[in-house]
């Protein structure tokens, strides 16, 4: 069973033809704010010859999908990509199914993320801005890989902080008609309800500031400012806790305590989807490389920690970002198989005895 979100709607097309091409049957349940999308691609498939029942798409509630899918003897694997909750939920659900099973299924997640930028004292300030721009801001933020938190020195933070700022005031927002537009509307009023809500909140909040947006607007279109969040507590709610908005929370530290900063980078979020690091000294390079082995599945050195090329960077996480089978690669391929070892005898014993049995 593949569950696709609305975003990234070319890998979702991947992601239920891959395991097709090895042989499966496949049940694709899209996002309901992805039917679109996901119907056009199904057209496109049939076009190109996709025989019918290889790739089943279906509309209908996932509740509904799972309690035929889940409960189904041949049901052999699930492909997700989503939220962390809804994930850990269905697995539970397979888990509590595993005597009615003919085998046992592959689970294949990704999750969430609460994605870094980390910033040492001799990165460029203008790449670290327009990373952290680009990396937090296209795409309205809504990706799992999106630039949510970033920990800055003190030394550099009045640099990074004017040509951000010069970056977010140059943005144009507007329908996705005018590419010309940076900024456009997020997915659906759920979706802006809850970003805004992350904003009220640090708006009367004494530890935290919002010095750039903050406004949002659901008029014609569910419209949020692109909204930097400057804050006093690096434990403040928008630095751990996983937004999927044009939100970024930035951590101002001393420049001296780079080892520490890593060490607290590390232990605020439980997922380990993507990171990113901004140092001209190789020497803090290796440092985070090593420290933070562990918080990000995709790690970006002098790059937003966004934009993974299929088949050169394998996209995964783990921790609570999900199983880390690396999507785009053959490791993740590699899932949808199940091997068998055949072997021939042209020779057969015709006497039980091995030679060491023999009497000296």
């Amino acid at each position: 069973m593949h569950l696709t979100p609305f975003n990234f709607t070319a890998i979702a097309g991947n992601l239920c033809a891959a395991p097709a091409l090895f042989g499966n049957v496949v049940v694709w349940k899209p996002a309901e704010t992805q039917i679109y999308s996901a119907s056009l691609i199904m057209e496109i498939y049939k076009e190109a010859g996709l025989p019918d029942g290889v790739i089943n798409l279906v509309f209908a509630g996932g509740k509904t999908v799972g309690d035929v899918v889940f409960h189904h003897k041949a049901f052999a694997g699930l492909h997700f990509t989503g939220s962390t909750g809804v994930f850990q939920s269905l697995w539970k659900t397979i888990g509590e199914q595993l005597p009615n099973y003919t085998s046992y299924p592959r689970i294949v997640g990704e999750t969430g993320g609460k994605d870094f930028v980390m910033v040492h004292k001799s990165a460029d300030p203008k790449a670290v801005a327009v990373g952290l721009s680009r990396g937090a801001f296209e795409y309205q933020g809504q990706k799992c890989s999106a630039a949510s938190r970033a920990y800055v020195p003190e030394g550099l933070w009045s640099d990074v902080k004017k040509y951000l700022l010069q970056d977010l005031a140059d943005f144009k927002m507007g329908s996705t008609e005018d590419f010309r537009n940076f900024i456009n509307a997020v997915i659906d009023e759920k979706s802006f309800d809850k970003i805004a809500s992350y904003i009220d909140a640090a708006n009367l909040s004494n530890d935290a500031e919002i010095i750039a947006g903050g406004n949002y607007d659901k008029t014609v279109g569910y419209f949020i400012e692109p909204t930097i969040i400057l804050a006093k507590d690096p434990k403040y709610t928008t630095m751990c806790e996983e937004i999927f908005g044009p939100v970024l929370t930035i951590y101002v530290y001393p420049d001296e305590a780079y080892a520490d900063t890593l060490e607290l980078l590390n232990a605020t979020s439980p997922y380990s989807l993507t990171g990113a690091i901004f140092a001209k000294d190789r020497a803090a390079v290796i440092l985070a490389t090593q420290k933070l082995r562990h918080a990000a599945g995709n790690f970006y050195i002098n790059d937003k920690p966004t934009g993974a090329v299929v088949g050169q960077q394998p996209f995964g996480g783990s921790r609570a970002s999900g199983t880390n089978d690396k999507a785009g690669s053959v490791l993740n391929l590699w899932r949808w198989v199940s091997v068998r070892t055949i072997k021939e005898n042209f020779v057969s014993p015709t006497d039980f005895r091995y030679p060491f049995l023999q009497e000296e």
